[in-house]
């Protein structure tokens, strides 16, 4: 009887490496490829290029695969014990890091039925992680960027998302990442565009005294530099002509959604604001203006994402939770609630009858004010996207006024250059590839 051999693989950028394990396994007998959902790739690292049904056509043209199974998890273990093979393959870089937990139990679970784990040297100068870069590198299309959030939001219980404000923060949120203690990589999955830090940055107040036209400019400065996912701050929307206008333009480019708030009259931050002097817009007015715009989408990729006000203006929890209910059935495509409470209590009363709802979409925080809550603490209550609005600008400011007030007071840069970056450091942030023609 012909032997069955097992290999799981996530198979995202095919190499050189893994037709090298899929070569291995053909000589032992017949190939049966376990591939990773793309859940199960973004449970320990970044979601993949491809979608699953796109890897497995590939992977199905492969000379010697003989079938394609889906494996859910990281975890082997529920494929090997329907499967049983006589071998499972992979390359032996798995010995450390965040597979190696996995790798364990591959061997125990073999045991069972005197299974063999066949390990195949690492395939030296290819590297997906090294391929992932060049392909960074090179750079994206509006229409990928513009499919990605919803991609990530499909896989991914919660999203982070760092706000940008220039190219220089876009390159921030696009590379900052770490590896924690179980092996897993963590990074920012999109970028916020905020009017306020937009406003700030150019020296203006958060009044609508920076357009569209000049918002533009500075969205355009962070798509330049970046590849992931953008969510751009829209205000009120204005005027529903101009919205759909807006709308048009952002899918154009390659924005993945729009957060409108449901709000009227002269902009002002409503977390600074005591008593703001905007009003909330009727229920009817707001839905208009959701229908219009989604009617203007070219694609189904791109998101409107409501705003509610209620809690910051007074009106409540009961209102709040009737204007998500209102939206949801306009069509809008995601709901973020609102508050400047500092002990995040509301939010998370919202998040829990929000949940009772019968039809729902992803469910947005913006944690500025209530910022003792962890991530996980809001991805537990059902929000699906996290997103830390305004903390780079907050954090350059005090760190500019230090430099600069050191420089007076000194009369020379030495002491202000203790803590800086080098010159030569700062220039490495910008791509090698960016070309300014």
């Amino acid at each position: 009887m012909e032997k069955i051999v097992y290999i799981g693989m996530s198979a995202d950028l095919v190499h050189p490496g893994h037709l090298n394990i899929i070569n291995t396994g053909k000589k032992l007998g017949r190939v049966i490829i376990g591939l990773l959902t793309d859940e199960a790739i973004a449970s320990y690292k970044r979601v993949p290029y491809l979608s699953y049904e796109q890897r497995k056509i590939v992977i199905e043209n492969i000379a010697g695969v003989s079938e394609v199974v889906a494996q859910a998890t990281l975890d082997y273990s529920e494929n090997l014990n329907k499967i049983r093979p006589d071998y499972v393959v992979h390359g032996d870089d798995w010995k450390t890091g965040v597979q190696q937990s996995t790798r364990q139990k591959v061997i125990d679970t073999l045991k069972q039925w005197n299974g063999e784990l066949v390990e195949v040297a690492y395939t030296g100068g290819i590297s997906s992680s090294a391929i992932q870069k060049t392909i960074k590198e090179a750079g994206t299309t509006a229409e990928y960027r513009l499919k990605r959030l919803k991609r990530i939001l499909a896989v991914k219980p919660s999203m982070r998302v760092l706000e940008a404000h220039n190219g220089l923060s876009g390159l921030i949120a696009e590379n900052t990442s770490f590896t924690d203690e179980k092996g897993i990589v963590q990074e920012f999955d999109a970028m916020w565009m905020s009017s306020l830090t937009d406003s700030v940055a150019k020296g203006k107040p958060d009044i609508e005294a920076v357009d569209i036209t000049a918002r533009l400019q500075t969205l355009n400065d962070v798509l330049e530099v970046t590849t992931k996912p953008i969510i751009f701050d829209g205000d009120t929307g204005g005027k529903t002509e101009h919205f759909v206008f807006t709308v048009r333009t952002l899918e154009r480019l390659g924005v993945s959604a729009i957060v409108i708030e449901d709000k009227t009259g002269l902009k002002r931050n409503s977390l600074i604001e005591e008593q703001s002097s905007q009003e909330q817009e009727t229920i009817p007015a707001f839905c208009e203006k959701i229908k219009a715009g989604k009617k203007s989408c070219v694609t189904k990729d791109f998101m409107i994402i409501a705003r509610i006000e209620s809690l910051i203006l007074g009106t409540g929890m009961e209102d709040a939770l009737q204007r998500a209910t209102a939206y949801i059935n306009a069509g809008v495509d995601g709901i973020m609630i609102h508050s400047k409470s500092t002990d995040g209590a509301e939010i998370l009363e919202f998040a829990k009858q929000y949940k009772n709802f019968e039809k729902r979409v992803p469910l947005v925080a913006v944690p500025s004010t209530y910022n003792t809550i962890f991530r996980k603490e809001l991805e537990d209550a059902g929000f699906n996207i996290i997103i830390y609005a305004n903390h780079l600008l907050r954090s350059a400011y005090p760190a500019m006024l230090t430099t600069a007030t050191s420089i007076l007071k000194n009369d020379r840069t030495k002491e202000a250059e203790e803590n800086l970056m080098t010159v030569k450091d700062l220039l490495k942030l910008i791509p090698d590839n960016y070309d300014p023609s």
